[in-house]
């Protein structure tokens, strides 16, 4: 079962997706890492520097914002310089920013998150086109889903082992940082001395950047697949990103201390891992728009539950938590292999990069809204209530393209 028309061919070897998949993972592990560091280190870092830990609010924007833009010319850079060589590309930028904001310098800082939004924004797009090149069809969604564990995984090496050795170790934040370099860096060693890119297709972007991009978001309009997935891209990573962010906030709210809310968030987190492997095997037997319904389905079940949480056993709460994670954090591999599979031959990397916009307009939005809504309602668990008409209304969008498809004679 598929979600496209795509007629790029399947390798001849069965196993031959392992290497690049190893590596595209270990790539978003330490991408994901270079983006959290500062994150992970923000109560020194404020306080060396005299600022408010709540400043770091505003790096991560600044990230995603600048991803959105780089997400969107994404597939003329992937054209242009070949895959191999954009995650090459993406890796030295995470070196030079980490160094950067080890500088200490306001800033060096700045440019650093800036050029962190572009080596994220270019990161998917080209790990797709290389894991799709290599990928059987039958196992795409898997193959994307243990690939896109790596944020998770990310998350928590950076949360667990940056603040010890920045603490713990005594080796302060600096330190720190220019220490959370080495992963990308290696990476990027093994990638000159292994990778053998195509030559550069130097008339590839011979159109204009911006031109391209706006050929490419009237490509996703026109056709309804595309629509679909660029809107549940923006409705998911929303939903996802309130889930991560207002957990450890809510049950502190309802009575639980700050440490073991702290616990429950990162028990979601690595069910997050879990559940991209887990839904990617389901996407691979049910059909990719199938499972992205069933994930909006269950995960607007547990947010709409969570008006009664205070109530609920303190298990039950964080078997619910934990669940959300692994439902809400399980979209991303489906998603990306179905983005790829919907993608004329050769345009992998273009037909993500545009979709992906959509995903980075709801990592920018969604905190933004449920703070909004929080403000309102003065509850975190009515706001999650409130917040579950976004699953289901991804749920009823995936179903509708089922349907649709089912009508159309195509495999769901």
């Amino acid at each position: 079962m598929t979600d496209s028309l795509s007629t790029q061919g399947a390798p001849a070897a069965p196993t031959q997706w392992i290497k690049p998949l190893t590596v595209m993972t270990l790539v978003q592990i330490a991408a994901t890492g270079s983006i959290l560091a500062l994150t992970a280190l923000a109560p020194e870092v404020a306080q060396s520097l005299g600022i408010g830990a709540h400043w770091i609010g505003y790096q991560i924007s600044l990230i995603y914002f600048s991803g959105m833009f780089a997400s969107g010319f994404a597939g003329a850079v992937v054209e242009t310089l070949r895959a191999e060589r954009v995650i090459r590309l993406e890796l030295a930028i995470f070196v030079l920013g980490l160094l950067m904001l080890a500088s200490g310098q306001p800033v060096l800082m700045v440019l650093a998150s800036l050029l962190f939004g572009i080596g994220y924004g270019l990161n998917n797009p080209a790990s797709s086109v290389i894991l799709h090149r290599f990928t059987p069809r039958r196992s795409q969604s898997l193959v994307f889903s243990i690939k896109q564990s790596g944020v998770p995984l990310g998350a928590v090496l950076a949360n667990v082992l940056l603040p010890a050795l920045a603490v713990a170790l005594g080796a302060g934040w600096r330190v720190a940082l220019v220490l959370a370099a080495l992963p990308p860096a290696l990476l990027l060693l093994w990638s000159l001395l292994t990778d053998r890119p195509e030559p550069i297709q130097r008339g590839a972007a011979s159109e204009g950047v911006w031109r391209r991009m706006l050929r490419e978001q009237k490509a996703i309009h026109a056709d309804p697949r595309l629509q679909t997935l660029a809107l549940l891209g923006g409705l998911y990573s929303a939903l996802q990103l309130i889930a991560t962010a207002f957990i450890v906030v809510m049950l502190v709210e309802h009575g639980w201390t700050l440490v073991a809310a702290g616990s429950v968030a990162a028990a979601s987190q690595l069910m997050g891992a879990f559940g991209r492997v887990a839904w990617g095997v389901a996407a691979d037997r049910l059909g990719g728009f199938r499972t992205l319904a069933l994930i909006g389905l269950i995960a607007g079940g547990i947010l709409f539950s969570l008006y009664w949480i205070a109530e609920f056993p303190a298990v039950l709460q964080v078997i619910l938590l934990a669940g959300l994670g692994g439902v809400a954090s399980g979209w991303n591999g489906v998603f990306l292999a179905a983005a790829a599979r919907t993608a004329p031959q050769g345009k992998v990397g273009a037909n993500t990069g545009a979709l992906l916009v959509y995903t980075f307009i709801g990592v920018i939005i969604g905190p933004s809204c449920f703070a909004f809504i929080y403000g309102l309602v003065g509850d975190y668990g009515l706001g999650f209530t409130l917040f579950s008409a976004v699953g289901f209304l991804g749920a009823l969008l995936s179903w509708r393209q089922v349907r649709a498809q089912a009508r159309a004679g195509q495999a769901a």
